[in-house]
């Protein structure tokens, strides 16, 4: 069971698609190889990354308007979550930028990542709990520990592509992000 601060607001359905994602992070964290700093930081950043994801927006707002949590007044209320949560984290002692900024960026992508946000990124999205391309999503989940930056580069491609068929907006950081991987 995946121990959540809190001040975490989230109901059962998130907190099945959190624990999955740390599975995974866990499974990939074990297949690399990774040293145990590392594999903190990626199990942390995927504990938290939802952790506000059902909070109302009347809650999330006032956490990021601050001007510390890194969104403005008229984002979409679904892009809050995460610098809402980064915000939540920073406030209770975190000071791992790279797992603040996995957190707080894990919805739309950043550049700046290393690879605890490309990792939660991939997570996220590859996460065995979506109902949609199951099969090619697995595929790419067990790519993972053999080609992580290849798989990366295919996720964000995926996602772009996504965004784009379904007539979404792209952020500049997204943007970004496909300009460093591609």
């Amino acid at each position: 069971m995946t121990l959540l601060p809190p001040w975490a607001i989230v109901g059962e359905r998130r907190l099945a698609h959190i624990e999955r994602v740390v599975a995974l992070l866990d499974q990939w964290a074990e297949a690399i190889g990774l040293d145990p700093d590392e594999r903190r930081a990626w199990r942390d950043a995927g504990r938290y990354h939802d952790a506000l994801r059902d909070a109302p927006e009347s809650v999330l707002r006032p956490i990021v308007l601050d001007g510390t949590g890194g969104c403005g007044e008229r984002e979409d209320v679904g892009l809050l979550h995460g610098p809402a949560a980064a915000r939540r984290m920073a406030d209770d002692g975190e000071d791992r930028a790279a797992v603040l900024d996995a957190v707080r960026f894990h919805t739309i992508g950043s550049p700046t990542w290393d690879r605890v946000g490309r990792a939660l990124y991939l997570a996220d999205f590859l996460e065995p709990g979506r109902a949609f391309a199951r099969a090619d999503r697995a595929y790419l989940a067990a790519q993972v520990p053999h080609d992580f930056a290849g798989t990366f580069r295919q996720v964000v491609r995926l996602r772009l592509e996504w965004a784009l068929r379904e007539g979404k907006g792209l952020r500049v950081e997204t943007v970004q992000l496909w300009n460093s991987v591609r």
